[in-house]
């Protein structure tokens, strides 16, 4: 049984823009693709270009990757602004005690 290609969105419009210069028989002897997966991707890509091949609405990998660092960005970005806060008001008590202690 032969395993299936999993192809990303890029080298489907890849493909679909060797469309415009090349033969479909050329093209699908040099990726090996049948040719009606070819006019499947071509109508698909003319029903709704921005839709087209999105993996059934699954975010690719690299995509989850960066919106999980994105999250963890955020994280500690707020993290940084609690310890400037904290820090800055721990230094002006720390000058309101040194001025209570010149002031005795």
């Amino acid at each position: 049984m032969k395993k299936r290609r999993k192809l990303d969105r890029d080298f489907k419009l890849s493909i679909l823009a060797e469309l415009q210069t090349k033969p479909i028989a050329e093209i699908c002897r040099m990726h090996n693709i049948h040719p009606s997966t070819i006019y499947k991707w071509k109508n698909q890509y003319q029903e709704n270009p921005k839709k087209a091949f999105s993996g059934n609405g699954n975010l690719y990998k690299y995509e989850a990757e960066i919106a999980k660092r994105d999250r963890i960005i955020g994280q500690l970005y707020m993290e940084n602004e609690l310890l400037k806060k904290t820090t800055k008001k721990l230094q002006e008590l720390k000058a309101e005690e040194e001025k209570m202690r010149c002031i005795k």
